[in-house]
């Protein structure tokens, strides 16, 4: 499913970036342009993450014991400094207008074309983000967003674009053009910043490290005096918890690995393609404090 939503979103930035650029040579428009250049951005990024999404799929070996799945988290890293890097050449190309401005030719036509090239793109950055949730990857998530990215930039050149052709001011088309680089600059910074957290194991959210806590105290149902040392991390679309069981120690252990069990199948119930770790301790381990 992933890999099909990945290949979906490189087709779709092939056409998309067509559209742009005839859009561009129809009008001449720099803001046109810096759409354009976004979008030979977001090709380079489809292609980067349909060849993690692969790389991420494949199953455990000898030197990869946990899998592949962090192989998406370098794609969006990546991603993010293509959207970082296509702002700046946005700024590069409007810079020169903005000091220069120039009127534009005859923009009905181009702006219809990048109308539609923008419509497509707003579908497609629906798809992709709510494939990347339900799967929980990375590089489709990353990807979504970059095209987002995309959507808004266009909105607001179409927007600006429209508007100095109705007014006159033409330096409102470069302008314009440093504008969506700016706020594109701030998202690709977002996107490194969040990938490189998946990089260094962060750990799961608060909401859903509660759920976990909830799960495991409902499944128990006082049967174990203590649970302690929980520790949660991410890896791509897999996650991985960990966590000290402390039992009373007239339990045997074939009643401590069948609770473990239990365990372990109510927590894949409500998170599934979790990773559980259980750790069983007699009752002297048992902290004061808790956890």
């Amino acid at each position: 499913m992933a890999e099909n939503a990945a290949r979906l979103s490189l087709v779709v930035a092939l056409l998309v970036l067509g559209l742009k650029a005839f859009a561009y040579l129809l009008t001449g428009s720099v803001a046109l342009l810096s759409d354009a250049l976004e979008s030979l951005v977001n090709v380079a990024a489809a292609l980067l993450a349909l060849l993690a999404i692969r790389f991420a799929q494949r199953p455990p070996d000898e030197t990869h014991p946990f899998g592949h799945s962090k192989a998406e988290y370098f794609s969006a890293v990546l991603e993010g400094v293509l959207v970082v890097l296509a702002a700046f050449l946005i700024a590069k190309e409007s810079i020169p207008r903005l000091l220069h401005p120039r009127p534009l030719g005859d923009l009905g036509p181009g702006l219809l074309v990048s109308l539609l090239a923008s419509l497509i793109n707003g579908l497609l950055a629906w798809h992709l983000l709510r494939q990347g949730r339900r799967l929980r990857s990375p590089a489709l998530t990353a990807d979504g967003y970059h095209v987002l990215s995309d959507v808004l930039t266009s909105v607001g050149v179409l927007a600006g674009v429209s508007l100095a052709w109705a007014t006159g001011l033409w330096v409102l088309d470069p302008l314009l053009a440093l504008l969506v680089a700016g706020d594109i600059l701030l998202m690709g910074f977002r996107l490194v910043r969040q990938s490189v957290g998946g990089l260094m194991d962060e750990g799961l959210s608060p909401a859903e490290v509660s759920r976990i806590r909830k799960t495991i105290a409902e499944a128990l149902g006082g049967r174990a005096l203590e649970v302690h040392d929980l520790k949660t991390r991410k890896a791509g679309n897999r996650a991985f918890l960990e966590f000290h069981l402390v039992v009373p120690g007239s339990m045997t252990v074939e009643e401590a690995h069948r609770l473990c069990d239990e365990l372990e199948r109510a927590l894949e119930k409500e998170f599934p393609g979790l990773v559980v770790t259980i750790h069983v301790e007699p009752e002297k381990e048992r902290k004061e404090l808790g956890n």
